[in-house]
């Protein structure tokens, strides 16, 4: 566990980093002037709001900033260079105000709000705060549940719904009622009927389960002409997908047993051919931006605490073209994380 804090904390900051800078927040075609009153807020009304890039010269002359002066505004450089430097600019209480779903932003440093929780199980929905519904965008297409349109055997038809669902999830993006990053789909193998989530998932075969997984995420997150893009850390996204809840989770609440708490014991066989292996198809095949860690722990460990399933297996084995993120209830991971970490480790480089 050594380096664990603070290691986890500049990674999710990179991550939050390369997001902010890679996707710049591009809403335009908007119909409200480019004033001081609309930019970094969240002032979404009947005629949109002006979301610009974030490193647009306008934008930060507007708020009375020189962009210049950022280095992670400098197209020029890598997205590594540009990401570390926005992290190093950011006070220790600034980095933790990003590290939630709802990152609040850095005034000045130009960097806007953003809410990363947003959700298209079978299209856009309003569960995730990120995303909401009005008299301007009363709703989303909605497929049929996961587990009804994986019953039709047709890889294709997986595809083109995660495209129809980005392209409206783009389109409420640009009038500032969605965000970029989607948690989803849910690629948790149906071990037990009476789990209340069945019909969320593509069922109970791995191997249609990841089949499903590279298909509807292909669909969501890739660019027409850049499927094959020679760096897969620097690839456009239409938007951002999430394979989740990794690993061996199958269960909300049991007998006075939460998810939460719940200790899935898992041998190496059954973890290798059912658990683990959607998620590896969903990395290797459909390219996902984003894994998410479940809620239970794994053998004793927390699955959002285990440098084996995290580190190793995730970025290690199946290499990992993008960020991992925990659920929105992490208390159990780092109660683990303090409780495993001598005093030396705990300190925030």
């Amino acid at each position: 566990m050594a380096e664990s804090l603070s290691s986890i904390l500049i990674i999710n900051l990179l991550c939050v980093a390369f997001f902010a800078i890679s996707t710049a927040a591009a809403r335009n075609g908007l119909k409200k002037p480019l004033d001081a009153t609309t930019l970094g807020k969240d002032d979404v009304s009947i005629t949109g709001t002006n979301f610009t890039y974030v490193c647009d010269p306008s934008r930060y002359a507007a708020l009375g900033l020189d962009m210049a002066n950022f280095a992670f505004c400098d197209k020029s450089l890598p997205y590594d260079a540009r990401a570390r430097d926005l992290v190093n600019q950011m006070t220790l209480q600034e980095k933790v105000q990003q590290l939630g779903h709802e990152a609040y932003g850095v005034p000045r440093l130009g960097l806007p709000k953003y809410n990363w929780w947003s959700e298209a199980l079978h299209g856009v929905s309003k569960t995730g705060p990120g995303t909401f519904f009005d008299e301007v965008v009363p709703g989303a297409t909605s497929f049929p549940t996961v587990i009804l349109t994986t019953a039709a055997f047709n890889e294709s038809l997986w595809k083109t719904i995660g495209q129809v669902v980005s392209t409206e999830a783009r389109a409420m993006y640009n009038l500032g009622r969605a965000g970029l990053t989607f948690w989803s789909p849910v690629i948790n193998v149906v071990r037990d009927p009476r789990w209340g989530r069945v019909i969320e998932t593509p069922g109970e075969d791995p191997f249609i389960v990841g089949r499903y997984a590279s298909n509807f995420v292909r669909g969501l997150q890739d660019v027409e002409g850049t499927e094959n893009h020679p760096d897969p850390d620097s690839r456009p996204l239409k938007v951002s997908s999430c394979c989740k809840h990794f690993t061996a989770y199958d269960l909300e609440n049991w007998k006075n047993i939460e998810r939460y708490i719940f200790d899935a014991r898992v041998n190496e066989q059954d973890m290798v051919e059912t658990f683990n292996r959607p998620f590896e198809m969903c990395i290797r095949e459909g390219d996902v931006s984003s894994i998410m860690c479940s809620f239970n722990r794994v053998n004793g460990i927390p699955a959002c605490a285990d440098p084996k399933l995290l580190n190793q297996t995730i970025r290690g084995d199946w290499n990992l073209h993008g960020k991992m993120q925990s659920q929105e209830h992490l208390k159990q991971a780092w109660i683990w994380i303090v409780e495993n970490t001598t005093p030396k480790t705990l300190k925030l480089q």
